[in-house]
């Protein structure tokens, strides 16, 4: 018998808690495979649930639409990102605290630690499985907001480490003010949902979570890179960056 949708969405919900209390308290080295243990009990989740891959977007027929829809987003955010880096007036945003300060470091975050320790679980979590688990009630459009801010809310505890970490994206998530928690939190909730509500757009057009799968870790390995790149060409220390950090980073 199927799994219902409200224990079934309190379910996944469950397991994007855990991994979330997980990863924030775990090695960044371990965060990997917290991520990917807890992206196999959400797609437990969905089996049970009675999903198949076209549900969420897993169907090899459509790689090639989300391949195309997300590439092109992706290599305009390594465009501005390299563009932002080099102005004087963007560079301060882009120096990450979090950042490794080595190449090979650097490296590992954009390969290893996006693609397995952030992208996977996230966006299996909230445009893969939540939406499809929501889509009979809600209807698609419906479905993709309420994950939407739901992936917003996602990003309040990760939060709290940017205002130390980069206190210029901080201020900017805090609409120009001194940046403060509360602040930015709320910030980085609204641009997070935003960005949810994107890619969301991304996986229903292509049908494929390979769209928003590039764009995000697009958007989060190019910001490890350019904040190496930033520290590397001798930024002010107390700057902050871009790369949200762990699996909750978004």
């Amino acid at each position: 018998m199927a799994l219902r949708t409200i224990p079934a969405v309190g379910a996944a919900l469950g397991i994007l808690g855990a991994a979330q209390w997980l990863g924030i308290r775990s090695p960044p080295r371990a965060v990997p495979g917290v991520s990917v243990t807890a992206t196999a009990a959400l797609l437990g989740v969905a089996r049970a649930a009675g999903l198949g891959r076209d549900d969420l977007g897993l169907a090899p027929s459509r790689l090639r639409a989300g391949a195309r829809l997300g590439g092109a987003p992706a290599a305009a955010v390594g465009v501005g990102y390299a563009v932002g880096a080099a102005l004087p007036v963007t560079r301060a945003l882009f120096a990450d605290r979090r950042a490794a300060r080595t190449f090979p470091g650097a490296l590992r975050q954009a390969c290893v630690d996006v693609p397995l320790g952030t992208v996977l679980l996230e966006e299996t979590g909230f445009r893969a499985v939540l939406p499809a688990l929501l889509r009979e009630r809600c209807g698609p459009a419906g479905a993709d907001a309420v994950a939407a801010v739901l992936f917003g809310l996602w990003h309040v505890l990760p939060s709290a480490a940017l205002v130390e970490a980069n206190p210029a994206l901080a201020r900017a998530s805090g609409g120009g003010a001194r940046p403060g928690r509360a602040a930015t939190a709320a910030g980085n909730v609204v641009v997070t949902a935003a960005g949810g509500a994107l890619f969301g757009l991304l996986r229903r057009r292509s049908g494929s979570l390979l769209a928003p799968a590039l764009t995000h870790t697009a958007l989060n390995a190019f910001g490890y890179l350019a904040a190496y790149a930033v520290r590397r060409a001798g930024a002010p220390s107390r700057a902050g960056g871009v790369s949200p950090p762990g699996p909750a980073g978004g």
